[in-house]
């Protein structure tokens, strides 16, 4: 941010940094600035489903033998690994391009004082801090294996039955050969980068906490209707990618459950919709740090610009209204009459002024794309009639 020195904001980046994108860095798969996207795609998606393919052919589990639900009709993985794996890889270069812009904007739109901006760089300096944390990211690794695997997906979320990867036992699962790949390989990869996904998304919203306790220059009239803060809203596409993958893995949970064991669609109703809210409070919630500062500049300029709009009416009133005699001056095309108009719209900026940087188009748009991986799966379970009639009798 400051020109003289320290950080600058197009430094910012939530991506470019950390231990794995070293490791990226050296073996080719990733340059300054994510190039390299689609070798990183084929990379990660063949090592976490590849050998799950050949292991379970070798074992005869990929479509028939004695596992109730075989590797090819185990729709979940085959999601999981290639779509919302790359989805989440591509994510990435996605926030890379539009979020460190929308930090510049701080700067362009003199949202903070010059007193301030020491302050800034010392909170841009810690954020970097966190995103090449080599300890942050090997915790990380370590929740995924003794939380992510060795608890969470063996006690609750492996299938009941036999399945390609194992065989359940009383208190366990016995691992096949692809088991012990997925389990200590592909899981776990998956695993790592989703979850550093939400840290990097805790640093965002650390980073706007910080710069909320900033007093910012935010302006009552600007037309954006947050004080100038408009351009966050936008921060919401920078995480499509992000919603779009966990759509995905929402829809292939959901399809093995429906082809394999007998489930209905609108049993998931409630899941559908709490994953849709999840999303929205992720991405939107870190935006809800500035309401505070929003609602005094709101109530600051009701107060100013009511006061300012009394006063102008009164003398308005008083000389084209009250007077025994009318002004030496044309009524049309007075300056009074355009001073008038131009203060009756600033003071309706000020009235609908919103206390959230978060717009309707945003919301919808990120609702649209976490659940458009959904539509193929409604599309495949309900006849197009019935479709359009239930979608009619909603709008209608």
């Amino acid at each position: 941010m400051n020109e003289s020195g320290g950080f600058r904001s197009e430094d910012f980046s939530l991506v470019l940094g950390g231990p794995l994108f070293q490791l990226l860095r050296r073996l080719h798969l990733a340059g300054d600035a994510m190039e390299l996207l689609r070798w990183r795609l084929v990379v990660f998606s063949l090592v976490a489903w590849l050998p799950l393919l050949v292991l379970s052919t070798l074992e005869g589990q990929l479509l028939g033998g004695s596992a109730a639900l075989p590797f090819l009709l185990d729709w979940e993985t085959h999601v999981r690994f290639l779509v919302a794996l790359p989805l989440m890889i591509s994510a990435e270069l996605v926030l890379h391009r539009r979020l460190r812009f929308m930090v510049k904007q701080f700067h362009d739109r003199n949202l903070f004082p010059e007193t301030a901006v020491p302050r800034l760089d010392r909170v841009l300096a810690s954020a970097l801090r966190l995103r090449n944390s080599v300890l942050a990211e090997a915790l990380l690794l370590g929740i995924v294996y003794v939380g992510g695997i060795h608890f969470l997906w063996r006690h609750y979320t492996a299938f009941p039955i036999t399945t390609w990867y194992g065989v359940p036992t009383a208190d366990d699962v016995t691992l096949s050969h692809s088991g012990m790949w997925f389990v200590y390989v592909s899981l776990p990869l998956f695993q790592f980068l989703m979850i550093r996904w939400y840290y990097r998304v805790g640093i965002w919203m650390r980073f706007l906490w910080q710069v909320s306790r900033i007093d910012l220059s935010l302006v009552p009239t600007h037309p954006d209707r947050v004080g100038g803060l408009g351009f966050l809203s936008n921060s919401a596409y920078a995480f499509t990618a992000l919603a779009a993958a966990h759509g995905a893995l929402l829809s292939g949970w959901i399809a093995t459950r429906i082809f394999q064991l007998g489930a209905a669609l609108p049993d998931f109703t409630i899941e559908i919709a709490v994953y849709t809210v999840l999303m929205q409070g992720l991405v939107f919630g870190p935006l809800l740090v500035f309401a505070p500062q929003l609602a005094r500049a709101k109530r600051a300029g009701l107060r100013d610009y009511g006061t300012l709009a009394e006063r102008y009416v009164r003398e308005f009133d008083a000389k084209w209204l009250r007077r025994a005699t009318p002004p030496n001056e044309p009524f049309v095309g007075s300056a009074d009459i355009q001073f008038l108009a131009d203060l009756s719209n600033s003071f309706e900026v000020v009235r609908t002024m919103r206390i959230a940087p978060v717009t309707k188009n945003a919301i919808v748009s990120l609702a649209a794309t976490t659940l458009a991986p959904i539509a193929p799966l409604v599309r495949a379970l309900m006849p197009l009639n019935e479709l359009l009639k239930t979608v009619f009798a909603i709008l209608l």
